[in-house]
């Protein structure tokens, strides 16, 4: 069974953060992938894996990063999938840099944006997009998040 959820950071420094979401994916039984790619140095890269999303089982994608957090929008504007943006703090600015990059998205290239280093939500809103169309995670999530 593919993944339902793609877990992409901007580097693998920031993999730590991520610790919250994947615990909570793992204790919703959903699938997912991780992966570190660089928005900047790799642009080619985040193109094709957002470009494949689909085709690869993904319904949802999380992006995490830091700094001016480009990769979200670079992900949202390659696919229609819902794409959920983790603001990083990191640098001088304590992630409101991250933040603004991250929400100020062109219109047809949404990214939904939780909190600062707000792992474990994104999670939560990738479960509740997925129950959409999955009676039993609904039903797992009707208990609480």
């Amino acid at each position: 069974m593919s993944p339902a959820v793609g877990v992409l950071v901007g580097g693998e420094a920031d993999l730590p953060t991520l610790e919250a979401c994947t615990a909570r994916l793992e204790a919703y039984g959903i699938g997912y992938e991780v992966e570190a790619r660089d928005v900047h140095t790799n642009p080619e890269s985040v193109s094709e894996y957002a470009g494949t999303a689909r085709e690869r089982g993904l319904k949802v994608i999380i992006c995490a990063a830091g700094m001016s957090a480009q990769l979200a929008g670079a992900v949202a504007a390659r696919t229609n999938l819902p794409v959920i943006g983790i603001p990083i703090a990191t640098g001088t600015l304590g992630g409101f840099d991250a933040l603004l990059a991250t929400v100020q998205m062109p219109e047809g290239a949404p990214v939904a944006t939780v909190a600062v280093n707000g792992a474990a939500n994104a999670a939560v809103l990738a479960a509740q997009i997925l129950a959409l169309s999955d009676p039993e995670l609904a039903e797992g999530l009707e208990g609480g998040s």
